[in-house]
């Protein structure tokens, strides 16, 4: 043996047939494009075109954002990808007192359609596909953008993009949440049900392994419980009246790719079969799309150092390689300077920059899923859906995802994972280049990119403005009439957009539920 795994699997020294002893191709393997997907989700792949291009990016005002999306634009990104700051993601103003401190300091601060044509002023909607890593206030910001789109000239009908969404791996690994989760659901589907009528082509929800990977989830763990939460949005839908069919090929994911190449490769093929056999077995969807497990992908942030930053660079290139390797439709590349501070112009030029090289110079796109028949990737993929399956059948026994996750038994799950990874490091066992070995006696000087604080009272004062200068009778009356959707069964979306449009603020918003959904509070499971 040659050591193991992430997921904990033993690696032999030598693969050979004997590992796909029992390996059934046609079953397991299929052609690209046509079920279970193992092969990627479209026939040509990147034969055809290379995957989208994202950079993650946001910070202080959204002037500053939108003048660093014109410069990765420029640069040749393909897809804009929004980051918010703390104060946005959990239904706070920027002039609320809970917000102090943060404003602007991990993404961009956006309280107000306002900030939000700030953001994307210049940028032709029409033209663009926006991510935003957005949940608990997804609708919220998902409305701003249509308004600022409106404003634009663009219909619902032609704006393309993906909300995150996806509240229930905020209770397991990131805690960016504000409702309870049974609301929280409730307004999710509400998202699905508006976006079917009113933006048809918006990727709805993107259910994200991402942030439990970062919490510590091993590859299998990710896919285990990632796929879990998604079977508990689908059945919250169809509980609410829609027809798989109808919401299922808006449906996307969301993975980290780690440095361990080989096992994440396997990780994503394994995903890909795993959902198309759930949505065809479990809930008897037809429209092959609704099967097709379409994910963006980001490079693994815990994975990177503070200690000779310049490694990272590295490092995301082995993690974009893995993630072309294993078909992701879109990608994020970390920046090098990332476990310092904010991306530098630079740092963030550069990780666009990688995916250029994976793109248009090596021969990625020569061909597809190039490592299909290889005798470590395929047993490996088997492994790892063995291992997230063992995981899963233990969600479902627990009564589902939600239940689960009440429970504590995927955050138990993820810290011990986190423990044995943490002690491997300490002990040298793991080794991380420039933390635990080939360290330097002393680290260059880095200057990092630094928020002004100043901006936390700029975003102040145009709220100031902003309630001083519109109609708000208009408001109280459109927030109102949110709160009454909210107690009872109607979609709580067209109400908040008109609240939006009459210059409420998120925060605002977020409150008119609170009110009537409460906010969630954690149980103590020890």
């Amino acid at each position: 043996m040659s050591g193991m795994t992430e997921s904990g699997f033993p690696f032999d020294d030598l693969y050979g047939p004997d590992a796909l002893a029992d390996w059934d191709p046609g079953s397991q393997l299929g052609v690209p494009g046509e079920y279970p997907f193992t092969r990627g989700v479209y026939p040509s792949m990147y034969t055809g075109r290379p995957w989208t291009m994202r950079q993650y990016a946001g910070f202080g005002n959204a002037a500053e954002s939108n003048a660093r999306y014109k410069q990765l634009l420029d640069a040749g990104q393909t897809g804009l990808s929004v980051a918010f700051d703390l104060p946005t993601q959990m239904g706070y103003d920027s002039d609320d007192p809970i917000a102090s401190g943060e404003v602007g300091k991990v993404g961009v601060a956006i309280d107000s359609v306002e900030d939000m044509g700030v953001l994307f002023g210049g940028i032709p909607l029409d033209k663009v596909s926006t991510s935003m890593t957005i949940n608990a206030p997804a609708s919220t910001l998902l409305l701003m953008y249509q308004l600022v789109a409106e404003s634009q000239g663009v219909p619902g009908s032609a704006l393309t993009g993906t909300i995150q969404n996806d509240v229930l791996k905020e209770y397991i690994a990131r805690g960016t949440y504000i409702y309870p989760p049974a609301e929280s659901i409730r307004l999710i589907t509400d998202i699905f049900a508006y976006c079917r009528a009113e933006l048809p082509r918006w990727n709805t929800i993107s259910i994200s392994g991402y942030h439990m990977a970062e919490a510590g989830a091993t590859p299998a763990q990710e896919i285990a419980f990632t796929l879990s939460d998604g079977i508990e949005y689908v059945r919250a839908a169809i509980a609410a009246g829609m027809d798989v069919d109808e919401f299922a090929p808006r449906l996307a994911f969301f993975f980290v790719s780690r440095t361990s190449l080989l096992e994440e490769v396997a990780k994503f093929r394994a995903a890909r079969r795993m959902w198309a056999r759930i949505m065809r077995e479990e809930f008897g969807a037809k429209n092959p799309k609704s099967l097709m497990l379409r994910f963006h992908t980001q490079t693994a942030g815990v994975q990177l150092t503070a200690q000779q930053p310049e490694v990272n660079l590295i490092r995301v290139a082995v993690q974009g390689l893995a993630a072309v390797l294993g078909g992701t439709q879109s990608l994020h590349t970390n920046s090098f300077d990332e476990a310092i501070a904010l991306p530098t112009e630079k740092a963030a030029r550069l990780a666009l920059r990688t995916q250029q090289v994976l793109a248009y110079e090596t021969d990625l796109t020569k061909t597809i899923d190039p490592f299909a028949g290889s005798y470590v990737v395929e047993s490996l993929t088997d492994e790892v859906e063995e291992a997230a399956t063992a995981l899963m059948t233990q969600v479902a026994e627990l009564g589902g995802a939600v239940a689960a996750i009440e429970q504590g038994f995927q955050k138990s799950e993820i810290e011990r994972s986190a423990y044995r990874i943490a002690n491997e490091i300490d002990d040298g066992e793991r080794v991380v280049v420039g933390v635990n070995k080939f360290t330097l006696d002393a680290e260059e000087h880095y200057e990092p990119l630094r928020v002004d604080p100043a901006i936390e009272e700029l975003q102040s004062e145009r709220l100031a403005v902003l309630r001083a200068d519109r109609d708000n009778a208009e408001v109280t009356s459109a927030l109102d009439e949110l709160s009454r959707a909210a107690e009872g069964t109607d979609n709580c979306l067209p109400p908040m957009k008109r609240a939006l449009a009459a210059k409420a603020t998120g925060g605002e918003v977020a409150n008119a539920l609170r009110r009537v959904w409460g906010t969630y509070q954690p149980i103590d499971v020890m």
